[in-house]
């Protein structure tokens, strides 16, 4: 059976490097790389949407989280439904803009200094959402070969493996490995399922080997607990700088509006369907190594729990999903520190070839920063919401004042962003332990506190200094009449 699974990781990894290597022909350009040239129409932006959102975050994480407390944890999956909703109405005001990447954005409606605080947040983000992909894909290999590779080695051969795929082609590359990717995951884990289901004596062999609370709403955890899951996904997904890149990247403002319909259909049953496997998967493996790694179950399931050849492709499809999330996470960064850093400040005359070249090493010195992170990091569902509260309250806010508000103005984006990074990033010392409150009693992360801080920093600085010029808000309500018109 190793054999196979050897065989099946063999020919995932050669499909996408071919199709890497396809599409470096088409690479002249920085638009080529950073945005594949817009050109991305509907049906791979719904793929590659589909497959940068669904990662380790839901594959690990959410699949742990599941494990644990149940059906509960589709509040976290919950979060990117309902931001979802809303991207619906975004999709074509991005794509009417169509810059490079978010700190274009921060610039061109506040100010330099927003776009230099912006840069610091993502790459705190980010680097921090591939690291957990790495671990995930480092799992994996483990469990595919146990004497050859510990966890830990999986963890450097994934972050090669990702590197290199990335720096191939920027964009094109990512986004039609993507379309590979996101095929062959829905594919398998729609069959998988039912599989997993009889396996463990149908839906009532579930039902009654599981507590009650693992079908309730809110299952085990307390409200604030599942709005702790919730919100931040919700705000990643409405500021995430990966997916305004595919918006950027697209053909047309109507491509952009018809993937996210699409985007929405896939991931709430692709998340579902994670959800239940791991749920059934609990079932099946409810002690052994994986009740001490709860994170590896759905692999785990793929091995243990269906026929060899469906079980083979099950583990290749999570390992591709791992991959094309770490890549579009570790290639979203790079594209900062060329467009935002290396363009705009060191070289703004630089030809093609030369930003071409600082964008792949770009690529590889995020990539060993992640695996520096991914060495350090046990729990990925806490890493998780970690990296999406840095984003969510730093940065969501201030993208959404772009387009929805005249009054919000420099001097409040850069308190917001400073605000949510810094309360974010330092919530978790012993110093906030010991002398600050929680908010709530069964508080475990810093959502609430860190947005609370960075939209008031927002709204009151901008009440209180002076407003943006009408150059500046004129191109972001211009995008608002031409997508109603639409």
């Amino acid at each position: 059976m190793g054999s196979l699974y050897a065989i099946v990781l063999a020919a995932i990894v050669l499909s996408l490097l071919a199709v890497s290597l396809t599409r470096l022909r088409s690479v002249k350009t920085k638009a080529d790389y950073l945005v594949a040239g817009r050109t991305l129409p509907a049906f791979v932006l719904i793929f590659t949407l589909l497959s940068s959102w669904i990662g380790s975050g839901s594959l690990l994480g959410g699949a742990e989280n599941a494990y644990k407390h149940g059906f509960a944890a589709l509040w976290q999956a919950g979060g990117g439904w309902a931001g979802l909703l809303l991207i619906y109405f975004i999709a074509p005001r991005a794509r009417h803009f169509a810059k490079f990447t978010i700190p274009d954005l921060l610039e061109a409606r506040y100010s330099q200094t927003a776009r230099v605080l912006g840069v610091i947040a993502i790459l705190f983000a980010y680097t921090a959402i591939a690291s957990y992909q790495l671990i995930g894909g480092g799992d994996i290999l483990h469990l595919v070969f146990p004497a050859v590779i510990s966890p830990e080695l999986g963890r450097y051969i994934m972050a090669a493996f990702v590197i290199v795929f990335t720096a191939i082609a920027g964009m094109s590359s990512v986004a039609y490995m993507d379309v590979v990717i996101g095929i062959l995951a829905t594919v398998t884990m729609i069959v998988a399922l039912p599989f997993l289901i009889h396996a463990a004596g149908g839906w009532s062999g579930v039902t009654h080997a599981l507590p009650a609370t693992h079908f309730q709403m809110l299952g085990d955890l307390s409200f604030t607990q599942a709005m702790e899951l919730m919100v931040p996904t919700m705000l990643l997904m409405l500021g995430n700088q990966a997916m305004y890149q595919k918006f950027f990247s697209a053909k047309s403002e109507r491509d952009a509006r018809v993937a996210v319909v699409g985007w929405i259909i896939g991931t709430v049953i692709l998340e579902t369907v994670i959800v239940a496997i791991a749920v059934v998967g609990s079932v099946l493996f409810p002690t052994g190594e994986v009740s001490q790694h709860p994170r590896e179950i759905i692999a785990y399931s793929a091995m243990h729990g269906l026929p060899a050849l469906l079980g083979a492709l099950l583990m290749g499809a999570v390992f591709a999903k791992i991959m094309s999330t770490a890549n579009n996470f570790l290639f979203s960064p790079a594209t900062n520190l060329i467009n935002d850093v290396f363009v705009r400040y060191i070289s703004p005359d630089a030809s093609n070839k030369r930003v071409l070249l600082i964008s792949r090493l770009a690529v590889v010195l995020l990539g060993v920063w992640a695996l520096v992170q991914a060495m350090h990091t046990e729990s990925v569902l806490q890493k998780a919401i970690y990296a999406y509260t840095i984003y969510s309250a730093a940065l969501t806010p201030v993208i959404l004042a772009a387009f929805y508000s005249r009054r919000a103005n420099a001097a409040g984006a850069a308190t917001a962003i400073a605000a949510g990074t810094f309360i974010t990033v330092f919530w978790d010392t012993a110093f906030v332990r010991n002398h600050v409150p929680k908010y709530a009693a069964d508080s475990d992360f810093a959502i609430f506190p860190a947005l609370l801080v960075s939209v008031l920093g927002l709204v009151v600085v901008s009440a209180f200094t002076r407003p943006p010029t009408p150059e500046q808000v004129a191109p972001f309500h211009a995008a608002k009449i031409e997508s109603a018109a639409n």
